[in-house]
């Protein structure tokens, strides 16, 4: 059961990838605010890592089902031992960091690396069938 709930988790994760990479090519200044709000309140802050939280344990808990399982153990790991990482960091300096990288990422990069969005949850959507 619990393998069934992780595949779809990495689905939708894919899909939300997906959609992701539409924003970034087609509402960059969408994609950048929204960059800029990441630790900007401890909810925001904690919800963000927490969710981010999910796929990763999915990624790790799916591993052996996928096309790739090294790919999917080291990928969700790097994840997850980054999240519990921020959980640490203070939501302040969360905050001047996602700051900072929105003030260097342009919207023009948004949309240059959008389509890095849309192959990433293919792979993952790709992977996980």
């Amino acid at each position: 059961m619990k393998i069934e709930i992780a595949k779809w988790i990495l689905i939708f994760f894919g899909i939300f990838m997906i959609f992701i990479g539409f924003v970034m090519l087609i509402n960059p200044n969408k994609a950048r605010s929204t960059l800029r709000k990441a630790g900007s309140t401890n909810f925001i802050n904690y919800a963000e890592i927490t969710l981010r939280m999910i796929p990763a344990i999915a990624l790790i808990l799916y591993a052996e089902f996928s096309k790739f399982p090294a790919a999917f153990t080291v990928f969700g790991w790097i994840m997850l031992l980054t999240s519990l990482i921020l959980y640490f960091v203070p939501p302040r300096v969360h905050h001047k960091f996602s700051m900072k990288s929105a003030d260097i990422l342009k919207p023009i990069y948004f949309q240059l690396i959008s389509p890095f969005a849309f192959l990433f949850g293919g792979l993952i959507i790709y992977n996980t069938l």
